[in-house]
């Protein structure tokens, strides 16, 4: 029977306006509702005669609903009870509509149906509704229905099914489209399975669909989403190569997703980018690129970026604010900070809220103005402002910090009175300071306090744990914990992995130092500055000089660069190997790359020429100092040579001392020098040179 309703039209027929071709097919689907219009039809099966009235029923309800536009069809209200409709009865019923009815009509029983749990997940309900659908050559609904199957059939983990199912579709005269490949890319995202969405995105292209930009965004997202920041890299500048433009979301999404990873430059890159294929930023892209810029410590970049957005028309609101104080309190410029809060103070337009407050508030702890931070405590309350877990948290750690721990407790149950309870963040914090105040004991004892209440451990709490540990020289306890956190799911970072080589180290444990190195780099993790360090000093405290130069000569490998501890520490160990030709080649290399050598340093090699009993490139060496770190240095030198009865250089030094400091001679470094030379006989050299002492200081 030719279809009921006319393609063309984009509104409903209304019953005035139906050709008397079609009324016929009403008429006889209408018999079970008024038997006056025809005769009784001939008896037929009960399965048979519901299906026929669900039919009559869903078009009469369809006709009588004739405002809804063909094109969004209608979710009708069916007076029907679908508990007693079986799977079989109701693709019957759309099979039926779509052949007898059209399209249109079959679509409304179809969502109707998916409203029942048990009509939702049958997937042959989708399947026959797409081929009727497809019969009826109504592609672009067959596709409505493919996409309504995956988006049901993700929820319940059975998106692969669906897919299949989707790509199957092609055999049955349903080519795959950009818009259902783009939903099973959203369904793949969203669930989390980024490399399927790829196999997805490649499956496109071998079927004919051209990815377009939401197919790229999608990958982007996921990509950001699942913390591949390289892939979103990729992906993103595959998007942009193509002149796709990303939305204003995706903009913001990819500035704050490269930010927190670090990568600040790249999102300005990216930025720039976009607004070059047409991208009108937002305010909350600005706002979102200027977080990111303060978190970085650009914060001269990101007053720069808040007077471009000011110039392209859009003002800064209280989040922009809060994004340029929280950068400043973390650069230790506070008052600036605070003149800026004092501006949101003031405005008409925004107020300070919670995250800004918080910021100040971390901002005055960290500089150890706790009156400060109190009273604004108190102030944003008095605004009706309710601190949050995390300013409690924030003021609690400024007191831990400055020792106030009876203030830090006073505040943990105040939290409690308010309907708050610390997390365990606030226990980090508190317990990192009492084992810092060296009150393991009680830190241990909050630590199960919170365990009993719930909280588990995370990695902060572990690296606190381990570092104690350390600190102890409890390496096998230390290994319990980061043990134990590996099995609880925390990926120990570099800066652990560090404490733990670096209490290796301290112990001459060298072996497995350089196992738990070589471990860190096989698990992607970059080796730093303080890593080569703990390496160097270790091997150079064992004598092994020529590993510790391995390990020197390494650090560009990883783009680290020694620092004055990490020259400080192989300069030690060559002297102590008596190679001070190259300690002295390390030493001048040190100087020309403009850094300081620690007064250690600088008095272990002038020691290892004197021990030479070549005084004179001692005294070249510490030439260039200017007189205050001569002065210090010389007398820590004087008093060396003096515990090492190298009474002769000590008085050659301690003469040029005297020369240089004849007003304000050390009495220390003096009574050492008597010392010495009464212990070795050498009485004479006092002897020459108290005369002089005692006019210095006369």
């Amino acid at each position: 029977m030719a279809s009921l309703l006319a393609r063309s039209n984009r509104l409903l027929l209304r019953p005035s306006e139906i050709p008397n071709c079609y009324l016929s097919f009403f008429r006889l689907i209408s018999s079970d509702h008024d038997s006056s219009d025809v005769s009784p039809p001939p008896s037929s099966p009960p399965s048979q005669s519901l299906v026929k009235s669900i039919c009559s029923l869903v078009c009469h309800t369809y006709l009588r609903q004739t405002h809804v536009a063909l094109l969004s069809p209608h979710r009708v209200n069916l007076d029907l009870d679908a508990s007693s409709l079986t799977h079989e009865q109701a693709i019957t019923v759309v099979a039926s509509l779509a052949s007898e009815a059209g399209s249109m009509v079959a679509l409304c029983f179809f969502h109707w149906s998916l409203g029942f749990e048990k009509f939702r997940h049958f997937m042959r309900l989708y399947l026959v509704t797409a081929d009727s659908l497809i019969a009826n050559g109504n592609l672009e609904k067959a596709h409505e229905v493919m996409r309504c199957m995956l988006r049901n059939f993700s929820e319940i983990g059975r998106l692969h099914e669906a897919v299949g199912m989707v790509m199957d579709m092609q055999n049955q005269g349903l080519p795959p489209s950009a818009v259902t490949m783009n939903c099973v890319l959203e369904m793949a995202v969203d669930s989390g399975l980024i490399e399927y969405a790829e196999n997805v995105f490649d499956e496109m292209c071998v079927r004919g669909v051209c990815p377009d930009s939401t197919s790229f965004k999608l990958m982007v997202i996921g990509c950001f989403r699942g913390g591949k920041i390289q892939e979103a890299d990729r992906w993103l500048n595959g998007m942009i190569q193509r002149g796709f433009v990303p939305d204003n979301a995706t903009c913001t999404l990819v500035i704050s997703g490269l930010c927190e990873n670090g990568l600040v430059n790249r999102a300005i890159w990216y930025f720039r980018k976009m607004v070059d294929l047409g991208l009108k930023p937002n305010l909350i892209n600005f706002t979102a690129l200027i977080d990111g810029l303060c978190k970085k410590g650009s914060i001269k970049q990101g007053f720069e970026m808040l007077e471009e957005m000011v110039g392209v028309g859009w003002k800064p609101n209280v989040y922009t604010h809060t994004a340029l104080i929280d950068g400043l309190c973390k650069r230790g410029w506070t008052e600036r900070a605070f003149r800026l809060f004092l501006k949101l103070v003031r405005s008409d337009c925004y107020k300070p809220n919670v995250h800004t407050y918080t910021s100040m508030i971390g901002g005055y702890c960290k500089e150890d103005k706790l009156n400060r931070a109190e009273m604004l405590f108190s102030r944003m309350k008095e605004q009706g402002l309710f601190p949050n877990v995390n300013t409690y948290t924030t003021l609690i750690d400024g007191h831990c910090k400055a020792g106030n721990f009876d203030r830090a407790y006073e505040l943990m149950s105040l939290m409690g009175g308010e309907g708050f309870s610390p997390n365990i963040y606030t226990y980090n914090a508190v317990v990192d300071s009492l084992c810092k105040k060296s009150r393991a004991s009680e830190a241990y004892e909050l630590l199960n306090k919170a365990f009993s209440c719930g909280l588990e451990a995370d990695g902060v709490t572990y690296t606190i744990l381990i570092q104690e540990q350390c600190k102890q020289s409890d390496i096998k306890q230390a290994l319990a914990f980061f043990c134990r956190m590996n099995k609880t799911g925390f990926e120990a970072d570099m800066r652990l992995n560090n404490i733990l080589i670096a209490a290796f180290c301290r112990q001459k444990q060298m072996k497995e130092s350089e196992k738990l190195f070589e471990y860190v780099v096989s698990l992607g993790l970059v080796p730093t500055k303080e890593t080569y360090t703990s390496m160097i000093s270790g091997y150079c405290k064992e004598g092994d000089t020529d590993l510790a130069l391995k390990y020197f000569h390494n650090m560009k490998r990883h783009g680290c660069v020694p620092d004055s501890f990490t020259y400080g520490s192989l300069i030690s160990g060559l002297c102590k190997k008596s190679m001070v030709d190259e300690a002295c080649k390390l030493y001048e290399a040190m100087i020309d790359k403009g850094l300081s050598p620690s007064e250690v340093t600088r008095v272990t090699l002038a020691y290892e020429y004197c021990k030479r009993n070549d005084s004179a490139n001692a005294m070249m060496l510490l030439e260039p100092l200017d007189k205050k770190l001569w002065i210090r240095t010389v007398r820590t030198l004087v008093r060396k040579l003096c515990s090492e009865k190298k009474v002769g250089a000590a008085a050659l030094f301690y003469q040029k001392l005297l020369e240089k400091d004849c007003s304000s001679p050390d009495r220390v470094t003096l009574a050492a020098f008597t010392t010495a030379c009464s212990e070795s006989g050498k009485n004479h050299l006092v002897t020459d040179l108290t005369e002089r002492v005692s006019r210095g200081v006369g």
